[in-house]
């Protein structure tokens, strides 16, 4: 919608389209409220975004060249009497920072040669060639536009979409298996195999989905419940990550976590199987012996456990994923999600969105839309415009100074003020890596894998690395490439924390002896802000002003969905967070003449279809949890 066509009264304004944000806007609209979503930046997400590899490119520049805050403009003509004005911040750059970008291959196509491509780092005036190059290919912009077209295609297809999507992803498995054959075909066959240029990438970018934020779905976790409840399901679809695994002695090795996996491992002996069935059986009920280790360090109750190295490594950073001096508590309460949400719909527990993670806050501003909401992208909020007797905020005022009234107001924490923020903790931040790499960390039978490797600190006092590597199948990748997000805690900038894992386990130049590892063509490293700890109310605003934080160290979204379950009811305690949507047919529009009176015998035969319809919705309902159906 166009800024001069906004209405001047809303019940709640939004400001920006993150994952918490945009879940609190479909809430809010599906029970009736009037909804105005802003943001001032021109694609959906904020840094829950997904991006084309041209619009990333785009985007990288734009953090490296620095926003530049738009001078502030005097509405002092419309402030009331009464009423005090609070300016909003009008830059997020804190929130992104230490961008590096590498090109570890060839400009142009060539045949593979034996050693590997000089690096180029790209900063300055050679990333603004590259991004120059981008955007004559496809700009932002166009990368939003094709989401929301595979969007649509996609909640056309209804339930069939996974099944129309398998043939194409087969089709596609012949051209990913060309570029990316085994070690020992590329060491007796170098010249088969071409290696694929920087210019290939920036052609096929439109092929590429690469999130800002590297998060996976427990499978019974908030999120998938939430989508399935709300039937915000159908916008998208989902894969299974189909196998887990960890980095140990310089080696990558699949972690056995279901039943089947742990009977099929090879790596465990049949003592090793046993134990671990057993202690994972045990650790379904809390029991006496394990509330005597609380406050203990986890590792310490598997080692009384007499569980061996293996298991215990399996255990500690595979299943529960935690650190060496977790509590036990914590330890067996990540153990046991993880059980829980094995099974539902694959052989591990976590889900992946078909597209990237971008594609859920979208699904949920879909939602909004589709229930009266409106949008308007490169579009802010500067000002509130707060009642001095009762500390509420009476309206806001737009970038394009028109004054809105609102009863309520949330927003992305970028546009609070730091004098104004109230914050427990310091800042912290997490690293992130995302590489372009030619073959997977671990070759098998399908090269159609997504996987979740786990990597121990390397060294004392470095953290402890989570990488998500997916494949073309899940529509983030162009064939004969895979995608690969690492992410940590930050102890220092983003490229000091993980490029020692980089180079340990891939092929660079900074580590060329590393023959059979995949090869980095392309590789990204920045710092995110993890605003987390703030609150969602408390800083020196309005009482009737929310605050969202961005995204969070978890693997999962429980914090953004608990956050925005909470600003909804405390403004509508008594209302459900996001019901099911009604079924089409049962919609009453106005001006609809209701059907006339019906025979006796009509009457007869139209509480039979009423029954019938009513099994066949006891048949549906039994079916819901599998609306997210994901591709096998």
């Amino acid at each position: 919608m166009a800024a001069e066509d906004l209405p001047s009264e809303f019940d709640v304004v939004i400001l920006g389209t993150g994952l918490a944000e945009s879940v609190v806007a479909a809430a809010f609209s599906r029970v009736g409220q009037r909804v105005l979503h802003v943001d001032r930046r021109s694609y959906y997400a904020a840094n829950w975004a997904s991006f084309t590899f041209n619009g990333l490119l785009t985007w990288i520049q734009e953090n490296q060249e620095g926003s530049h805050p738009e001078e502030a403009q005097d509405w002092s003509s419309l402030v009331e009497e009464g009423e005090e004005l609070i300016r909003l911040s009008n830059s997020d750059s804190t929130s992104i920072s230490n961008v590096q970008v590498f090109t570890y291959t060839s400009e142009e196509d060539e045949e593979e040669e034996e050693a590997p491509n000089t690096t180029e780092e790209e900063t300055g005036g050679a990333e603004g060639d590259a991004v120059k190059e981008a955007s004559e290919t496809e700009s932002a912009d166009s990368k939003e536009e094709e989401t929301e077209e595979k969007q649509e295609e996609t909640a056309e297809g209804g339930g069939g979409g996974e099944e129309e999507q398998a043939p194409s992803t087969e089709g596609e498995e012949p051209e990913a298996d060309q570029p990316a054959p085994s070690a020992a075909q590329s060491q007796s066959e170098p010249a088969k195999k071409k290696k694929i240029s920087y210019t290939k990438l920036v052609k096929e970018g439109r092929r590429f989905n690469i999130d800002l934020v590297s998060k996976l779905m427990y499978s019974r976790g908030s999120l998938v419940d939430l989508l399935i409840k709300s039937n915000v399901s159908r916008y998208a679809e989902f894969k299974n990550v189909t196998r887990i695994l960890t980095y140990r002695n310089g080696q990558v090795e699949q972690v056995p976590c279901s039943r089947a996996d742990v009977f099929a491992s090879r790596q465990l002996s049949v003592v090793e199987k046993r134990k671990l069935m057993r202690f994972l059986t045990s650790c379904v009920e809390e029991t006496e012996e394990q509330r005597a280790y609380n406050g203990r360090p986890y590792l310490e109750f598997l080692r009384d456990q007499q569980l061996g190295d293996n298991l215990q490594h399996f255990l500690l950073h595979s299943i529960a994923m935690v650190t060496e001096d977790t509590p036990t508590e914590e330890g067996l309460a990540s153990t046991r999600n993880f059980l829980r949400c094995l099974g539902r719909y694959g052989n591990t527990p976590f889900l992946f969105p078909v597209y990237g993670l971008g594609e859920i806050p979208q699904c949920f501003c879909r939602m909004c839309a589709v229930f009266g909401g409106i949008y308007c992208l490169r579009h802010s909020v500067t000002c509130l415009l707060v009642d001095k007797e009762s500390n509420r905020c009476k309206a806001v005022i737009d970038s394009r100074g028109q004054r809105i009234t609102c009863s309520h107001f949330v927003m992305e924490d970028s546009y609070v003020g730091v004098d104004r923020k109230k914050v427990d903790t310091p800042t912290r931040f997490l690293s992130r890596a995302v590489l372009i790499t030619d073959s997977s960390v671990l070759p098998s039978d399908s090269d159609q894998q997504v996987s979740l490797v786990t990597v121990p600190p390397i060294a004392a006092g470095r953290p402890a690395v989570r990488m998500v590597e997916l494949c073309s199948s899940s529509m983030t990748c162009m064939p004969g490439t895979y995608l690969v997000h690492l992410t940590c805690q930050s102890v220092g900038s983003a490229h000091e924390d993980l490029s020692p894992v980089v180079n340990s386990m891939f092929r660079t130049p900074e580590s060329p002896d590393q023959e059979t590892r995949p090869s980095v063509l392309w590789c990204l490293y920045f710092n995110m802000a993890d605003s987390s700890g703030l609150e969602v109310q408390g800083h020196d605003l309005p009482s009737n002003v929310y605050v969202c934080s961005g995204p969070d160290a978890a693997l999962g979204h429980d914090h953004a969905v608990k956050q925005a379950e909470f600003i909804f009811q405390k403004i509508l305690p008594e209302e459900d967070f996001c019901p099911p949507a009604p079924n089409p047919e049962d919609i009453i529009y106005d001006g609809d003449n209701p059907s006339p009176t019906a025979t006796e015998g009509e009457a007869e035969e139209g509480e039979g279809e009423t029954k019938e319809e009513k099994e066949v919705q006891e048949q549906e309902e039994v079916q819901e949890e599998q609306s997210l159906h994901p591709e096998e």
